[in-house]
């Protein structure tokens, strides 16, 4: 199986790259936007000229990591970056017969749940904050119209909170309160998660939670366990201390509960 990762000289991409290249079964190449120091990994930007596209010729799945990764990225870089990139990939995927295409989304598609109790899967309602969200949803629907009419299986997984400091363990130096710490997820995850995505049979389109089995968390990954056989290793429940506590409590009142109380009391504003 030929798997080509793009965004492969990132904090992920790399990782992911080189896990795979020691596999004997696997055989695997890369893009990346900047260059990077290794001959199986390209220097492309995806979202211009289509060059770029010989590389699928015999690419079995794309894991499609590249974009901007921030959550504050401007407009302009979501939209270039992450939607025109990934429309443009999955057309030349499409053509080039590859047969899926493991994407890299984001738990920002429910950013509008932080300061809610509820059960965050496949079936909740988006409700992207940022225009980094909003990329990542555009993706995730782009994928199941391509999936739907073109044939190409396509996996959306949810990616948690891979820390690239830290050594990626958990804590309470997480950002975002217990919301940061309930999405973390452990490198060995991450790579097992890719891997069984990228492995799994029969699966056209589905979009998944990605993160440890961290105790009390509300991202659900049974399905992500039913669907693509997802063995998480790691879990860390969270730490709230009492600082975190405080400005969680400050964050809710102030960017949710306040706005959603002037929106019920004055909806024609």
């Amino acid at each position: 199986m030929h798997v080509l990762i793009t965004g492969a000289g990132g904090h992920l991409g790399r990782k992911l790259f080189d896990v795979l290249e020691a596999d004997p079964e696997m055989s695997v190449s890369g893009v990346d936007i900047r260059p990077v120091d290794h001959p199986d990994i390209h220097t492309a930007d995806l979202s211009g000229a289509p060059d770029w596209a010989k590389l699928l010729h015999g690419v079995d799945v794309i894991v499609h990591l590249a974009g901007d990764r921030e959550p504050a990225a401007s407009w302009n870089s979501a939209i270039e970056h992450n939607m025109d990139a990934t429309l443009s990939l999955y057309h030349h995927a499409a053509e080039h017969g590859v047969k899926r295409v493991v994407l890299a989304s984001s738990n920002w598609i429910h950013g509008d749940k932080r300061f809610t109790s509820d059960t965050l899967n496949s079936a909740t309602p988006p409700g992207p904050v940022n225009a980094y969200g909003v990329s990542k949803l555009f993706c995730e629907r782009t994928g199941a119209y391509f999936a739907k009419h073109h044939g190409l299986s396509v996996i959306c997984l949810r990616i948690g909170w891979t820390q690239w400091t830290h050594d990626n363990q958990p804590g309470p130096h997480m950002a975002m309160g217990r919301w940061g710490q309930e999405m973390w997820l452990s490198d060995r995850d991450f790579l097992n998660g890719v891997r069984a995505a990228v492995d799994v049979k029969d699966v056209q389109f589905a979009a998944l939670n990605l993160m440890s089995d961290n105790p009390g968390m509300r991202w659900d990954i049974e399905e992500t366990r039913q669907v693509i056989g997802y063995n998480p290793q790691d879990g860390s429940p969270a730490k709230i201390t009492p600082m975190i506590a405080m400005k969680s409590a400050f964050k809710a009142v102030f960017s949710f509960k306040i706005p959603r109380f002037l929106e019920n009391r004055f909806p024609h504003w």
